[in-house]
């Protein structure tokens, strides 16, 4: 077990607390004990935490899983956690702050709205399908922006990595693979990069799919799985 000076602000934790002992594990596979004083303050107020990281040292806990990464919250002294999070409230009850944050919120929905427009039109780009399925195009892209174009909801279409252009694509293929596919049934093997070389194999079913109603060729309705997904959940919302 080891013991890290307190001042040490940039130690990240990559595993849960060990509740029964107090400890943590760090990067490297250290264990390392945690002061009797401090508590974890959970993840989710970016304000107390940054307060928090001004007043004292603290400790960053994440965990892997896969290859993301999940915030567990910030390590601190008891005091520290209740000063920040007084401060904050503090703050909060001014009419200053009501006023700005206001200002905020209605910023943040109007370029929600933008990119809610600017996504569903990328969408119905990449669908580009011919006009005797124009209805279809505008259902399935309308399912599409609605569950990717959410704040926090964690999206490809969240990312501003890559252009919205493949943004859209991206977020085409990901619904196709759960709504057409059995992807979500399949017991794929626990092999690095089995689950890859799948997704790749259904991105290129979608493809196919695709291509059928891009050309305007007959749908048959009862078989089609994209047409009966759309159909299904169009139904769902009426």
């Amino acid at each position: 077990m080891s013991k890290l000076p307190l001042e040490q602000q940039t130690l990240v934790v990559r595993s849960a607390l060990n509740k029964q002992h107090r400890y943590v594990v760090i990067t490297d596979g250290t264990r390392v004990d945690i002061p009797t004083n401090w508590e974890l303050l959970p993840p989710g107020d970016a304000a107390i935490t940054k307060e928090l990281k001004k007043i004292g040292p603290t400790w960053t806990a994440q965990q892997k899983k896969g290859r993301k990464t999940f915030s567990d919250g910030v390590w601190a002294a008891q005091d520290n956690i209740a000063q920040a999070k007084s401060t904050i409230k503090l703050k909060r009850s001014t009419p200053e702050y009501t006023k700005k944050r206001t200002s905020e919120l209605k910023r943040r929905e109007v370029k929600q709205t933008k990119y809610v427009d600017e996504f569903h039109n990328a969408v119905l780009m990449y669908l580009s399908f011919h006009s005797c399925h124009k209805v279809l195009a505008e259902q399935m892209a309308e399912l599409i922006t609605t569950h990717a174009t959410p704040v926090g909801s964690g999206t490809v279409a969240r990312t501003e990595t890559i252009p919205i252009e493949q943004r859209a694509a991206a977020a085409v293929t990901a619904w196709m693979r759960h709504q057409t596919t059995e992807y979500d049934r399949m017991r794929i093997k626990r092999v690095q990069g089995e689950r890859r070389e799948v997704r790749k194999e259904l991105a290129k079913e979608t493809r196919e799919l695709l291509s059928t109603y891009r050309k305007g060729l007959p749908i048959d309705e009862q078989r089609c799985p994209l047409f009966q997904a759309i159909n299904r959940d169009v139904n769902n919302q009426s």
